[in-house]
């Protein structure tokens, strides 16, 4: 069968954009919601202070793998943390660059500071990762 219709080159085509709207997390608990970058700011904490691979409940996909860096050489660390953090952050459609790492080191803690454009604005990040 081949179908008879025809087809209106004058149709709009809309893209729906989802809601961001989350439960706003706090150090003690769970109270209203949160929206736009406030949430992905929340998103992206939970995402990088998620050990990959370790909880059941989040897919393969979710998480970031930072305890197989503990021991290894500095340099290596500071290369491998960009394309890690880079990785696991790209995964969110709301996020479209990260950059301008900087890394700061005291003792056995490397910090690393970067900024996250998003469709939402910019925020700049800090993670601290034992070496």
């Amino acid at each position: 069968m081949i179908p008879r219709g025809k087809i209106d080159a004058d149709t709009k085509i809309t893209e729906e954009v989802k809601t961001t709207r989350t439960y706003k997390l706090s150090q003690t608990s769970i109270q209203g919601f949160t929206y736009g970058l406030k949430a992905l700011e929340q998103a992206i904490y939970k995402v990088l202070n998620t050990e990959k691979y370790e909880y059941p409940i989040y897919s393969f996909y979710y998480g970031i793998e930072l305890e197989s860096l503990i021991g290894k050489d500095k340099n290596y660390v500071k290369t491998e943390l960009k394309r890690r953090i880079r990785e696991c952050l790209l995964r969110d459609e709301r996020i479209t660059e990260v950059d301008n790492f900087q890394f700061k080191e005291a003792g056995d803690v490397l910090n690393c500071t970067f900024d996250v454009h998003s469709t939402y604005g910019n925020l700049t990040v800090s993670r601290e990762v034992n070496i």
